[in-house]
């Protein structure tokens, strides 16, 4: 029977029907063949992974982390001895436990403390120890740095080392949480410069000095103030007002007392290079008569170099005027003693210190400055011995002073008034006038004790006398907390070269450049052991007391050494 033949509609509709899926199965794009089971659905998987362990394979057991590390030891590794680690480190690595911790304790001198950290590179110096209040949001960082340089104003103002005015700059700095700074000190200006971070904008400011005046007495005020910082933990605004005390303090001696301390000193260096009564009166008249035409001079407002010219005129015509009078008094020895009252020792110790401990450019400054003021000296001394010499007619002897007899007991409370009166000069407090008169005394005893009885050349002798000098000086200041300018520069007043600079003096009037070259050279040297004595005294004594709890940062002391 032959098939009915259907229609087109319904032949389209059938074949449409055949294309679709027959049930949900035809949703996978693959389809199991016959015999092979359907893969199970995702719920009877592993729970926590899509990775099921093979049937026959154990699971490893977990291994328990150690608490607080995020590595596992592996099986079988041993950690190094901390003690064999610490003792033999490799060379040029930081140890794997770290740098030493640098113990600084605050019963050490601030000095000291300080000047061991500002050594240290940037990266090593411990964290201030400071704690901030909970509602502060940390130091007022233009405050802080504008009390560190008014600090230091006073400080390199009252000559003192360029070490130590960037020692105490940083000192306060630290002390109010600043420990990122580097201060930096140079003859005339001061700078600070304080970085919060790596990523923070440095903030720096800086200050002039524009006068310098001699008053160790507000020297030693601001060293306490200092002190207090470091050490007590002073407040902002106490240290402002302690600040602000010290510069409104008055010096401790009048005028009149000055001038007369000037005169004592005339007349005590004339009694030792062998003056008698009429000479120690007649250097100590020019001496006076010097001092206040430098006063007049000041108050004028001439230059200091001129003020020297002015000073030094009238103890040279008391000499000539003395000489003039055909008297067997040694008018050498009055020109000698008004010397002594002018050479600048203080600037030339702190010039030589700064060079030896690496401050060059301050160094370089301050050694000119003494450079142009013994011109001075030089000028209005040479003025007076021309006109004696030459117009005069009256020849002056340039071994006059040597003609000396040795007078111990009297040179020996020359020596000590001569540094009484310097220490008055030098506006010392009253209770270090005593310590400094009796530094002096003994520094002019171990000088003539290696010099006149042991036949030693006067240039180790002197170098060594100083070198006495400073080590007493740093002990005093150490104890005391103090800087150690007031113990020194008045106790080598007695150890001045001035006889050799008279010398130079009056030769090179007599038209005796060699002659006049070689003494000036001599003084030259004298002053040179006398700085390098007293900052090699200085330096023993820190060595071999050092710094209690620093040992680890001695190392910070080591400079280059030319490369």
């Amino acid at each position: 029977m032959a098939e009915r033949k259907r229609p087109r509609g319904e032949r389209e509709t059938e074949a449409a029907e055949d294309r679709k899926p027959a049930s949900d199965e035809a949703r996978s794009a693959f389809t199991p063949p016959t015999g092979v089971p359907l893969p199970q659905s995702p719920e009877d998987e592993h729970p926590t992974s899509e990775f099921a362990v093979p049937e026959g394979i154990a699971e490893p057991e977990a291994q328990p982390e150690p608490p607080g590390s995020a590595f596992v030891l592996p099986s079988g590794a041993v950690l190094p001895d901390a003690s064999t680690t610490q003792s033999t480190p490799l060379p040029g690595f930081t140890p794997p436990h770290g740098l030493p911790r640098v113990s600084l304790t605050k019963e050490a001198p601030w000095q000291d403390r300080m000047r061991t950290m500002l050594r240290m590179p940037l990266g090593e110096r411990p964290v201030p120890e400071r704690a901030e209040k909970a509602e502060e949001e940390g130091p007022p960082v233009p405050r802080v740095l504008d009390l560190t340089l008014r600090i230091g104003e006073l400080l390199l103002a009252g000559g003192e080392g360029a070490e130590d005015v960037e020692a105490a700059m940083f000192g306060v700095a630290h002390a109010y949480g600043l420990g990122r700074c580097e201060p930096t000190v140079t003859f005339t200006q001061l700078s600070v410069s304080y970085q919060p971070s790596l990523v923070d904008d440095p903030v720096t400011a800086s200050r002039t000095v524009r006068r310098r005046g001699t008053d160790y007495t507000r020297l030693d005020a601001v060293f306490r103030l200092v002190h207090g910082i470091t050490s007590r933990g002073l407040t902002l605004e106490e240290a402002y007002r302690g600040l602000a005390d010290i510069r409104r303090n008055r010096h401790p001696y009048p005028v009149w007392v000055l001038s007369l301390a000037s005169g004592l000193l005339a007349g005590a260096a004339s009694l030792l290079v062998g003056g008698g009564l009429v000479v120690f009166l007649a250097a100590a008249a020019g001496a006076m008569l010097g001092d206040r035409l430098a006063w007049l001079a000041s108050e004028r407002g001439l230059p200091e170099f001129y003020q020297f010219v002015v000073a030094a005129m009238p103890p040279a015509a008391m000499g000539v005027a003395l000489s003039a009078g055909h008297s067997s008094v040694q008018a050498s020895a009055v020109i000698t003693g008004g010397l002594f009252a002018l050479i600048p020792g203080r600037a030339l110790v702190a010039g030589v210190q700064d060079g030896l401990t690496g401050y060059y450019i301050t160094a370089a400054a301050r050694l000119l400055e003494v450079g142009y003021l013994i011109v001075g000296i030089v000028c209005g001394v040479l003025v007076v011995l021309y006109g004696g010499v030459h117009v005069g007619g009256r020849t002056l002897n340039p071994e006059a002073v040597l003609e000396r007899q040795e007078r111990p007991v009297i040179q020996i409370v020359a020596a000590m008034l001569l540094a009484l009166a310097f220490a008055v000069l030098l506006q010392q407090e009253r209770h270090t006038v005593l310590f400094v008169t009796l530094n002096g005394g003994v520094a002019w005893v171990i000088y003539g004790a290696l010099a006149d009885t042991g036949g030693l050349d006067p240039m180790p002798a002197t170098a060594l006398a100083a070198g006495l000098v400073g080590l007493f000086a740093q002990l005093l200041s150490r104890y005391r907390h103090a800087s150690a300018l007031p113990y020194v520069t008045a106790a080598i007043g007695p150890l001045l070269p001035g006889s050799a600079m008279y010398f130079a003096l009056l030769n090179f009037a007599q038209n005796k450049l060699d002659v006049g070259m070689a003494s000036l050279t001599r003084a030259a040297a004298l002053a040179l052991a006398i700085a390098i004595g007293v900052n090699l005294g200085s330096e023993a004594a820190r060595l071999f007391l050092g710094v209690p709890g620093a040992a680890a940062g001695r190392r910070a002391a080591k400079r280059t050494r030319g490369f």
